[in-house]
């Protein structure tokens, strides 16, 4: 077993393990530990815990202290000169006449790197723009190009829930996000209603989706034929929380029964994970629309 503990360098980003080494670390303790871009300053969000060295994906790097007063100057210093960093790189953009938007920048804790995270629709050729900027701040200078998602996250604001979005107040990670989550959960194909501020899919998809395909598993599958107490019929709809059916009989009544009153005489087969969206009756803008929510 080795000892770990998780520490964020953001205040919804993703979590990083460090060793502890032989330092007495306690949760919401600021801390400079060692990364792979050198010296960083965060903040322990997990706690000391052990773990089995086969769950390692890497070698843990160390904590090298737990933050001093100077350090934590050092950070807030470091924060401000990126405020007045990111105006002027901004300048230099229009300058060069760069088609790319500047999302947000951040100094190394030491310094050693200024990094610069943008959006642009293409590739951008900035190696003019990276020596002006190099010969202006005397530093190493990395420009990354950012996804939608990531520019949400790092920009903020509010969902249509009307609370603060998922990725800048608490998400540290992305997950895959599906259309077929939409759909096992009945929700509308419209992509308006269910595509967030950056344009993909709402995160919030995937919370209930196991709980939704869970039930989905139990249910008969949407064109079954089926047998109840008034006798034979076709399911037209399911309710998977509520394990209803919808089924309707020959004379076009609509009946609905929980699910152990059903029995299933012949059911069409079911397609292992994939989902045939032109049987929604989708015409092909929206096909294409929808196409383009998921990553």
């Amino acid at each position: 077993m080795i000892k770990i503990v998780g520490v964020r360098f953001k205040s919804a980003g993703k979590i990083y393990y460090f060793d502890p080494v032989n330092l007495e670390v306690e949760k919401n303790q600021d801390v400079v530990v060692e990364t792979a871009r050198g010296l960083e300053y965060g903040t322990v969000v997990v706690g000391p815990k052990e773990i089995d060295e086969n769950e390692l994906v890497s070698p843990l790097k160390p904590i090298i202290r737990i933050a001093t007063p100077e350090d934590t100057k050092t950070y807030l210093e470091n924060k401000e000169k990126a405020k007045e960093t990111f105006e002027l790189c901004q300048k230099k953009i229009k300058e060069h006449d760069l088609t790319m938007f500047l999302i947000d920048c951040e100094y190394t804790f030491d310094r050693n790197k200024l990094i610069f995270y943008f959006t642009a629709e293409g590739r951008i050729d900035f190696r003019e723009l990276v020596k002006d900027l190099a010969a202006i701040f005397k530093t190493r200078i990395e420009l990354r190009q950012i996804g939608v998602r990531d520019e949400a996250k790092s920009i903020g604001g509010l969902g249509p829930c009307g609370r603060s979005l998922c990725c800048s107040s608490w998400l540290g990670d992305f997950q895959p996000v599906s259309i077929k989550m939409a759909k096992d959960q009945s929700l509308s194909l419209n992509p308006t209603k269910i595509s967030g501020i950056c344009g993909r899919l709402f995160c919030c998809l995937k919370y209930e989706h196991d709980v939704y395909a869970e039930a989905i598993d139990v249910m008969p599958v949407v064109g079954s034929i089926v047998k109840v107490e008034e006798g034979k019929g076709k399911v037209i709809e399911i309710n998977p929380l509520l394990e209803q059916v919808r089924v309707e009989f020959n004379d076009k009544t609509i009946k609905i029964y929980h699910r152990e009153e059903v029995k299933i005489l012949h059911e069409p087969k079911k397609c292992g994970g994939c989902m045939n969206l032109r049987a929604e009756g989708l015409d092909e803008a929206t096909l294409r629309e929808l196409k383009k929510l998921e990553d």
